[in-house]
């Protein structure tokens, strides 16, 4: 039986939670874990040693240190274009963006930009699969996640993509 096991991260951009399964991150987001639990119906453990990997990359990635996640990730919520947008998606590399159809380009995928959009939204592993790093053809485009653009402005900053405005120094 599958189970999951949740470790609350505080970050610069609000806490964040990660959600472990046995195979590796199913869920991660901003604010409570009672946000993940409803869309993924399985038996609950705390388990330290489960999420520690996990949350030591999260750690080291706001420290500056981490460029590529290495923690497994657990496909099980997504499937069909979903699925191949968001493991296209999960190739963009630290300090780099692409645009919405590009994405949908490399993906090989159907999907229009505007459905692309969606798709990001939409993602249930945001920052270890990189929507933040998915931009329009006419600037940053939106962000669900955290404080919304801000935050997208914030990781895109970090991550050496865009670069530090006055009010960031």
């Amino acid at each position: 039986m599958t189970t999951v096991s949740f470790a609350e991260v505080p970050t610069p951009v609000g806490t964040f939670v990660l959600a472990v399964t046995e195979v590796g991150l199913v869920a991660s987001g901003w604010g409570s874990r009672a946000r993940l639990v409803g869309g993924l119906d399985l038996p609950e453990v705390h388990d330290a040693d489960r999420t520690a990997s996990a949350v030591a990359e999260l750690n080291d990635y706001f420290a500056g240190g981490l460029k590529t996640f290495e923690t497994p990730i657990d496909w099980r919520l997504m499937s069909g274009s979903r699925l191949q947008v968001l493991r296209a998606l999960h190739q963009v590399p630290y300090g780099a963006a692409v645009t919405y159809g590009e994405l949908a380009r490399r993906a090989g995928s159907s999907v229009p930009a505007r459905g692309i959009g969606s798709i990001m939204g939409s993602n249930p592993i945001p920052i270890v699969v990189p929507c933040h790093r998915v931009i329009a053809g006419n600037g940053l485009g939106g962000f669900s996640g955290g404080e919304g653009v801000e935050t997208k402005r914030w990781l895109l900053t970090h991550e050496g993509y865009l670069q530090p405005t006055l009010l960031d120094l």
